[in-house]
């Protein structure tokens, strides 16, 4: 392909167009914005430089002169949807500050619903990545802790939230799919997940049970999932 080369190479060192000619048509925002509103409509699996190049009016060969690789063009929509992030001043409570962090970057890949599929350590170093890494560390300068130990802070609390959030979105791309109502598949789930416990095979489960049998909070637990992560790196008084 135009423009490609067999070594690892990153993007963000690359001009932002290869080869001579007339001065380029679009812009390397362009083509991740053309991607984004791509996925967004149709998923992650609708993004292809065919997609993209339709997308923008241009030829598919053309557009590899912007972006010389598929995953090149991943790590383009990963950069630009984490310009949405809201950088703040911060307050001066860390705890405070990475919470919402957490709440952010789960209305950010609730909004992008392909995101959580693309997130990964290798996209987290361009230009909107750096900032958004700078602003966090920056939220930790309360915290008495070495620098290894905030970015391993941050990297676990995006963990949890890419995974809670990954898991909220299949459970609500499954419902859409199936021909009953989520509330109609629940009773019958919990009427028989009732009879086996009634069994008295399992005690545990039956305690548990009979102690909280009311709805999950979905909310709550997401609440909880970050609090406990931020506890973990707390100094021990």
């Amino acid at each position: 392909m135009a423009g490609r080369t067999a070594r690892p190479e990153v993007i963000w060192a690359r001009p932002e167009r290869t080869g001579r000619g007339p001065k380029p048509a679009y812009t390397r925002a362009d083509v991740a914005a053309a991607a984004v509103r791509i996925a967004d409509a149709g998923g992650l699996d609708a993004v292809s430089m065919r997609h993209v190049a339709a997308e923008l009016g241009c030829g598919t060969m053309s557009l590899y002169n912007y972006v010389p690789r598929k995953e090149d063009l991943y790590e383009l929509m990963v950069d630009a949807v984490s310009g949405e992030h809201e950088l703040w001043e911060p307050s001066g409570d860390w705890r405070a500050d990475l919470r919402r962090v957490a709440h952010q970057s789960r209305e950010l890949m609730r909004r992008h619903t392909w995101l959580p599929r693309l997130m990964s350590g290798i996209y987290g170093f361009s230009p909107n990545a750096l900032r958004y890494l700078e602003h966090c560390l920056t939220c930790l300068d309360p915290l008495e802790a070495a620098s290894g130990t905030k970015m391993e802070l941050i990297a676990m609390l995006n963990a949890v939230v890419t995974m809670y959030v990954s898991n909220e979105l299949a459970t609500a791309e499954r419902t859409r799919s199936l021909p009953w109502s989520e509330a109609e598949e629940t009773a019958v789930r919990i009427a028989y997940l009732g009879g086996r416990v009634a069994t008295g095979a399992y005690p545990r489960l039956a305690a548990a049970f009979t102690e909280d049998a009311g709805p999950i909070d979905l909310e709550a637990v997401f609440e909880r999932a970050v609090t406990r992560v931020l506890d973990g790196f707390a100094p021990r008084g």
